[in-house]
């Protein structure tokens, strides 16, 4: 069993875990403390790892099956790698910016995301994390009692649809997305708040990215609803500030975190490699 050291970042969720050469499959006994660790703070760092296709691979399949992403294309020679890469000189919106669970309107959303980062700028680019169990559990009982017990619509059309933030493709600078009219299409419907598989504790499965309503209620009852709860979510309490190196591989808990990109980084490259696990 490898000896390695983990330590919270002090803030609602996160911590780094030092310690460990992930480009070699981890020991039972090792595996089974970082599952522990992830499953406790929801986000977890290890920074200087030298890793490539196969062993980032390798890595993610300790957490579960890889699955292709629908609305990406794969970097070249890969089927389970895409490329979350901005070039110096774009000017297109920030990708991802707003708060979301990684494909939450699939059947069965994604347990985790695996997160590589290659090239990183000087400044800027944070990722913030928003714990979704204390989300939850702080809300006050009159505000919960309007979201308890809903479901939530979930769509990828806000986004990835020909009419979405990401239709036109020769505005995504170094993003290489496929919206499909698929994705006007698309929906599925899950618990706003369900209890987590593992832990059994509940948080809100959500974010303004794509929620586009609930069931049983009117777009003009569900709008309101929906900001009300991204602004929740937003509170300083409930969220880690990730800040990136380069060669630092991040894995986070979709059922547990919605997760948002930051820029900041204008005139400089960016790009980490990216590995859903189902």
């Amino acid at each position: 069993m490898a000896s390695i050291t983990i330590r919270p970042s002090g803030q609602a969720c996160g911590a780094e875990v030092d310690g460990l050469d992930l480009s070699k499959p981890l020991d039972a006994a090792t595996l089974a403390e970082v599952k522990a660790a992830w499953l406790e703070h929801h986000v977890l760092s290890f920074p200087n790892q030298q890793l490539n296709g196969d062993q980032l691979e390798a890595f993610a399949q300790q957490f579960g099956g890889l699955g292709e992403d629908p609305f990406f294309n794969p970097i070249p020679g890969r089927k389970h790698i895409a490329a979350v890469k901005r070039e110096a000189e774009d000017t297109n919106p920030i990708f991802a910016e707003y708060w979301h669970s990684d494909w939450s309107f699939m059947p069965e959303p994604p347990c985790g995301t695996v997160l590589y980062a290659l090239d990183i700028p000087p400044h800027g680019g944070d990722t913030e994390f928003s714990n979704q169990h204390l989300s939850f559990e702080s809300m006050p009982q009159e505000m919960k009692a309007r979201f308890d017990g809903l479901r939530a619509i979930h769509s990828p059309k806000l986004g990835y649809s020909l009419k979405g933030v990401y239709g036109d493709v020769n505005n995504n600078g170094a993003m290489d997305i496929r919206p499909s009219e698929e994705a006007e299409r698309m929906h599925h419907t899950h618990p706003l708040a369900p209890a987590h598989p593992e832990t059994g504790r509940r948080g809100f499965l959500s974010g303004v990215s794509y929620i586009v309503g609930f069931e049983g209620l009117s777009d003009e009852e569900a709008r309101p609803l929906i900001m009300a709860l991204n602004e929740w979510q937003s509170r300083e309490e409930f969220m880690y500030r990730h800040k990136w190196e380069s060669n630092m591989l991040v894995l986070w808990d979709n059922r547990s975190v919605v997760h948002r990109a930051t820029g900041g980084y204008e005139g400089y490259r960016r790009e980490l490699l990216r590995v859903t696990v189902y």
